[in-house]
């Protein structure tokens, strides 16, 4: 009985499970949910249509399970696998100016005094190592790039495997030494996705952990097959490579490297968009790789073209049937407290020199913004050929990781040529050495050919915002005739001297040592010792001379002098200067305030006392309108004393930017036209830049101008001299162009002025 109990049980079992086998196999086997890779090609300022299609790619639900790039593939790739939402990145890309990234073009207030002379001085540098020209590896070191991209990733900045990133993520660079393909997947993401795009000529090669890479688009420039090999099942790529171009598109070294290139990479796209299950292909070929100017139409290009694909991509996120991926919004970081400085590589350089290049304080709440203003800095100097910095927490706040390759060219030649009314023309050949006797060390000698000869040496030992250490001498000279009365107001002359103009040669030897400390790039003050030879003399009234004259004050040769005495003066100097542009100022401020105290001369004239000159300017510059701005300022000066010296004294006229003693420029009068021991004057001037580098100007001044006006008062009085410019600017290669047309209501002449190059 109980054996016929089981044998009916196992019955029952066996047919049970038969039918559940029967049930399982009508049943469809559940399809596995595909992993999807992105690939993002390399292509310069193309990639931007990466952004267009991914807004397509996020908008049809597909979700990216792994992202691989190139170039900049890379960036747009990492930017993305860190978590930015498609909308966002173009938002950002819109916003910056990319062209002026790529260039490396530092604003001016990044420079030192000493710095902004040497960039509005020459107009070419080259490297003069061991009696040897060179020329730089790139045009640019990426550093712009560098800092915009240590920004936009700051949020991930602790993840050091890439694969731990919101999307896991690699891009592909070429190690230049070997010429093999290099995968970076760890690390720290600005330097990798900067080094994949380093395109050879416009960029320097980058350096990441001992190896020189360079593109990674010179082997790889579509890495499907190391996405598959990632665990993608499936791929979507996206493509901004263009085919061959002909001759007359080959306009560049950058687009004739890429040609070269691309004879193999057409090649290998052929293989490779097979290994591609959505191609989406926008049509590049009227865009170069450095057309960043035409971003907006790109990244509509690459949406465009995208959408011909959504079908497609709308039935692949079907099938992976899941959530739609939220992607908050990521606030760029504002601020962080950095309570550790680490330095590697500053064999040359003191930690001082470079802390106080960075001018930040340890443990205290900075704004990224005074951090990346800090490493712009440290780049103005030249002294770095990279500056590559991690920002790492450690618990309380953050170290502040630099590792700084500091540039082999310590000596320079530099070539500038410069053509104005008062010094004729000239051309200038510097020889520049920097750690030339001490750290942080910089020599510089320029002579100066031409109708003038000229020479100028600085020697600086910079300390940043410590107190530096400098020492200057200069030779200048000029001639000029001018009015006979302004040297009967200024010197003792003969009388009766049926002369109207006289020619006037000034000689000017000059040297200074001083100490100087700067808060932050724009605000600067110093003292310090000066000696001066000021020698003013004539030929004319030896050429005039009879028996009949009275002989003049002194005479050696065919020279008559007036003055020609060595002066020694201790001074001060308080400057600011926030003014984007030297020469054609579109926004900012300025102040130059001058004191100087004279206790000894060899006294040519016998007149020499105590006595002191103080002078001042101060200005703004301000947008009115797109393209037109307004330049004002207010100057003035006096004299502090008794001493009959007048070399010293003011003496308006002319128009230039020559560093010369108390000459100030006035439109509407010549060169040393309007003399006095004090003077106030005002300046305006509007500037309209009708095309990019191209500027209409017209400006105007007024000024009193005599001996004590502001013991008497008269300083205070309606203008005595007025005067007005119309004239033309442009930013020319080799430096300002200016040529200005002045007049003045006062007198029937006017004057037409020519500035060529750089003021030296």
């Amino acid at each position: 009985m109980v054996y016929l109990h089981s044998m009916r049980n196992s019955i029952i079992f066996a047919m049970i499970f038969m039918l559940m086998c029967q049930i399982n196999a009508q049943q469809p086997t559940e399809e596995k949910v595909p992993k999807v890779g992105l690939v993002l090609s390399g292509g310069g300022a193309k990639g931007l249509a990466h952004i267009g299609a991914l807004k397509v790619i996020e908008e049809s639900g597909v979700h990216i399970d792994y992202i691989g790039g190139t170039s900049m593939g890379a960036i747009i790739g990492a930017l993305y696998a860190s978590g930015y939402s498609a909308n966002q990145l173009e938002i950002l890309f819109r916003n910056s100016d990319l062209t002026d990234l790529i260039q490396d073009n530092l604003p001016r207030d990044a420079k030192t005094f000493y710095e902004k002379e040497d960039s509005e001085r020459y107009a070419l540098t080259l490297p003069f190592n061991n009696f040897k020209l060179s020329f730089p590896q790139g045009l640019s070191s990426g550093q712009n790039i560098y800092n915009t991209l240590v920004k936009m990733l700051y949020h991930v900045k602790d993840i050091r495997d890439f694969n731990k990133l919101k999307i896991p993520f690699f891009c592909i660079a070429t190690n230049v030494e070997t010429g093999k393909e290099v995968m970076l997947n760890s690390g720290f993401l600005p330097e990798a996705i900067l080094a994949s795009g380093t395109f050879p000529s416009l960029f320097q090669p980058a350096e990441v952990d001992g190896q020189i890479l360079i593109d990674g688009g010179v082997l790889n420039n579509y890495p499907v097959e190391e996405l598959r090999a990632m665990g993608a099942d499936i791929v979507i790529g996206v493509d901004v490579q263009h085919g061959l171009r002909d001759r007359s598109s080959l306009s560049s070294a950058t687009e004739i490297l890429l040609q070269i290139n691309n004879f193999r990479t057409i090649k290998d796209m052929k293989r490779k968009s097979g290994l591609t299950d959505i191609y989406i292909k926008p049509d590049m070929d009227n865009f170069s790789v450095i057309d960043f100017e035409l971003k907006d139409t790109i990244i509509k290009t690459g949406e465009q073209v995208a959408l011909k694909h959504l079908d497609a991509l709308e039935a692949l996120a079907k099938r992976q049937n899941l959530l739609p991926e939220e992607r908050p919004l990521i606030p760029l970081q504002d601020s962080l407290i950095v309570n550790r400085l680490v330095l590697e590589g500053n064999e040359n350089f003191s930690r001082g020199y470079i802390k106080g290049k960075l001018r930040i304080n340890l443990n205290e709440k900075m704004s990224f913004t005074k951090l990346q203003q800090g490493i712009n800095n440290l780049v103005a100097t030249g002294n770095f050929k990279t500056i590559r910095y991690e920002l790492l927490s450690n618990g309380l706040g953050q170290d502040l990781i630099m590792s700084l390759t500091e540039s082999t060219d310590k000596t320079f030649l530099r070539i500038a040529a410069h053509y104005d009314n008062l010094y004729k023309s000239a051309a200038l050949i510097n020889l520049t050495r920097k750690n030339l006797l001490l750290q942080d060390d910089v020599a510089s000698v320029d002579l100066i050919l031409g109708d003038n000869l000229r020479y100028n040496f600085q020697y600086y030992v910079d300390k940043g915002s410590y107190w530096s250490f400098g020492i200057n001498s200069r030779f200048y000279e000029f001639n000029k005739e001018i009015d006979y009365s302004i040297i009967e107001s200024n010197f003792e002359v003969p009388v009766n001297v049926n002369v109207n103009n006289i020619n006037i040669k000034v000689t000017d030897f000059t040297n200074q040592i001083y100490l100087q400390t700067a808060l932050n790039e724009e605000f600067a003050f110093k003292i310090g010792a000066e000696h001066k030879l000021l020698t003013y003399s004539t030929t004319t009234l030896n050429e005039m001379r009879n028996d009949s004259l009275a002989p003049p004050p002194s005479t050696s040769s065919n020279s008559t002098y007036f003055d020609k005495s060595n002066y020694l003066s201790t001074f001060g100097r308080l400057t600011l200067d926030t003014y984007d542009d030297k020469y054609f100022p579109s926004r900012g401020l300025y102040f130059d305030g001058d004191f100087h105290l004279y206790l000894w001369s060899s006294d040519f004239n016998d007149n020499f006392k105590e006595f002191s000159v103080a002078k001042a300017t101060m200005g703004a510059a301000f947008p009115l309108f797109p393209n037109m701005s307004l330049n004002l300022e207010t100057e003035g000066g006096f004299k502090l004393g008794t001493s009959r010296v007048t070399s010293f004294d003011f003496v308006l006229g002319g128009f230039g930017y020559y560093p010369l003693n108390n000459f100030q420029s006035f439109l509407g009068y010549d060169f040393l036209s309007l003399p006095g021991n004090s003077y106030v004057k005002a300046y305006a001037r509007f500037d309209y830049e009708f095309s990019p580098k191209n500027h209409l100007l017209f400006a105007a001044n007024m000024a009193n101008v005599e001996d004590d006006i502001f013991r008497t008062g008269e300083w205070f009085t309606a203008p005595d001299y007025t005067g007005f410019g119309l004239g033309y600017g442009w930013e020319s290669f080799f430096g300002p162009v200016q040529l200005l047309y002045s007049w003045s209501p006062e007198t029937e002449e006017s004057h037409f002025f020519i500035s060529l190059g750089y003021w030296f």
